[in-house]
């Protein structure tokens, strides 16, 4: 049996954009205590290092999307370079979701809307554009620097597919819903509705594109009940745009604390995917790393044990295991006392 406080030091002799968030969830630390690391993250480390690379005009790698002066019929451009993870929506994820707070980004909301224009038709940033998960990475990041983002949450209602999730390619003329697009989507969604409270329709949107991945148990094609990729079950750091059962289990957990409801059980499968993903010491392997340009390394090579997998697989099947274990203890209080 793994050793957790073992499992648990591990994880936080990390940089202070994980350690915070181990402190909060797994090491059960005071708020105190969490917040002054957390607050850390502009200053030093991850956070500290993509905050000093910031242009001039509020941007990344002078892109929106793409750096700039990336050439579309150059090698960083082929299908298996993968894209660069550089430009500026890519980086305020990082930021956002290493838990910098939006007051020391200062004006750079403004900045981009004066300079930063999507790759796409040359739309403006805040705007967004086609794409369902540059569009949720909108909502998500504007609503975190205090832009309003209304119009952008009202677009996942208009674009929703019958099927009740989402996919970039609708532009291109699908009807269907994507794994990865309906899940980016999620993201997006419940991000804006943490922080405004959303609206009835963003909601039952939100709500119909999660009844899409659990009605396909997080994991597998309606049409025949098999697995949809091989990638649902490779877990990679950074997430990306990319789906794997963690990353949907992780979104679920939150979904489900922010909405005050447990656990759905058409996610037993994918949690027992996790959990068997585990090692002998309680760890959780990169699987790959993502193809393409990034800043710096932020987690370990392929083949390796990863704090962030770990933290996030460890998280999940804790908010899983506990409240499992309510159900059952309800279940034999009623049996017990009918």
């Amino acid at each position: 049996m793994p050793d957790r406080d073992q499992l648990i030091r591990w994880m936080l002799d990390t940089d202070p954009a994980l350690r915070w968030q181990v402190e909060r969830d797994l090491a059960g630390e005071p708020e105190r205590v969490w917040q002054a690391t957390r607050s850390r993250v502009a200053t030093e480390g991850f956070g500290a290092r993509l905050l000093a690379l910031q242009d001039e005009d509020g941007q990344w790698a002078g892109g929106a999307y793409f750096p700039s002066g990336l050439d579309p019929e150059g090698p960083e451009a082929a299908p298996d370079a993968g894209q660069p993870w550089t430009a500026t929506t890519w980086t305020l994820n990082s930021l956002r979701e290493w838990g910098v707070d939006a007051s020391v980004l200062g004006d750079t909301a403004e900045r981009l809307r004066r300079n930063s224009r999507w790759e796409y038709d040359n739309l403006p940033y805040w705007g967004g554009e086609v794409d369902c998960c540059i569009n949720a990475y909108t909502l998500a990041n504007g609503v975190w620097l205090g832009v309003d983002v209304s119009d952008n949450s009202q677009w996942f209602v208009d674009h929703q597919t019958a099927e009740g999730g989402w996919n970039c390619e609708w532009v291109a003329g699908s009807t269907r819903s994507s794994f990865h697009s309906t899940l980016n989507s999620l993201k997006g969604l419940l991000a804006y509705e943490q922080a405004t409270g959303g609206t009835d329709d963003v909601r039952a949107a939100r709500h119909a594109g999660e009844e899409y991945l659990l009605s396909r148990r997080l994991m597998f094609r309606a049409s025949d009940g098999e697995p949809v990729e091989w990638w649902v079950n490779k877990f990679v750091y950074p997430f990306r745009w990319f789906y794997s059962v963690l990353k949907a289990a992780d979104y679920f957990r939150e979904a489900s604390l922010h909405d005050g409801t447990p656990p759905d059980a058409r996610m037993a499968e994918a949690i027992e995917v996790i959990r068997d993903a585990r090692t002998a010491d309680g760890k959780w392997v990169q699987a790959r790393r993502h193809p393409g340009r990034v800043w710096f390394e932020v987690d370990v090579d392929a083949g390796e044990p990863s704090p962030w997998l770990t933290f996030y697989a460890t998280r999940v099947l804790r908010w899983w295991d506990a409240a499992s274990a309510g159900i059952e203890q309800e279940s034999r209080s009623a049996s017990e006392h009918p």
